[in-house]
């Protein structure tokens, strides 16, 4: 899909989601829920992650908990994982083409969020050695902002990063990884723009709006946006 699906009006705001789509943090997360599960004997692999991508922390871990029997509760498994984030999270690096689209979009005075289902203090970790761009969003919603009621994929992040921002969620374009996000982003009444790990086959954004493979794919111009030289 190489081509808007649709028509939209200019984009007046840009929101972005963080794991996967900003920052390289995807395989972290295997690496850290492997090294939980395999102290059960269990496995972590590709056939379990392509079902969580996105999700929010308590519905993940309820969902591995389920899925690989393991002998614990879902908040064991958060209080396991929690410890060993911090450290791995820390050298998390950006994905292609990420940091120049958001110095570009705030250049041009497009207003921009961050819309993650990450913690707070997740982000915090994950952002260590990002913290100069990502000072550059407007605002940023995680998923334990007290204005959200509920995480991906309800629209609840993704609407309260546009009420931030002043813009109506119909003049919104949301980038985003996952499924999930997609399906929040669509809740919203936002342009869903699809940028899939290579893994992940398009038929699991069939409801997204444009799939690109990488950030710099994407025109800009298509959009109302300024493009890039």
């Amino acid at each position: 899909m190489n081509t808007p699906r649709t028509v939209v009006g200019p984009i007046k705001a840009v929101i972005f989601d963080m794991d996967g789509l900003l920052l390289d943090t995807e395989g972290i997360y295997s690496e850290v829920t492997q090294i939980v599960v395999e102290r059960y004997d269990r496995t972590y692999d590709w056939s379990i992650k392509q079902h969580i991508i996105g999700r929010g922390a308590q519905d993940l871990a309820e969902y591995i908990v389920k899925a690989l029997d393991l002998p614990i509760t879902w908040q064991e498994f958060l209080k396991a994982r929690e410890p060993l984030m911090a450290g791995y999270f820390s050298r998390a690096l950006a994905m292609p083409g990420a940091e120049a689209l958001v110095r570009h979009l705030k250049a041009h005075n497009i207003p921009i969020a961050v819309g993650t289902s990450s913690t707070s203090s997740g982000f915090g970790h994950k952002t260590t050695l990002h913290r100069e761009w990502f000072a550059l969003f407007d605002t940023i919603v995680t998923a334990d902002d007290p204005e959200v009621g509920a995480a991906k994929p309800a629209p609840d992040i993704f609407l309260t990063a546009a009420r931030r921002l002043g813009v109506a969620p119909q003049d919104c374009l949301v980038f985003e990884d996952s499924p999930f996000g997609v399906t929040a982003a669509k809740a919203a009444s936002m342009t869903a723009i699809a940028v899939p790990d290579a893994a992940m086959p398009d038929s699991k954004y069939h409801h997204a709006d444009l799939i690109i493979r990488q950030l710099p794919e994407f025109d800009l111009a298509a959009y109302g946006l300024p493009p890039l030289r």
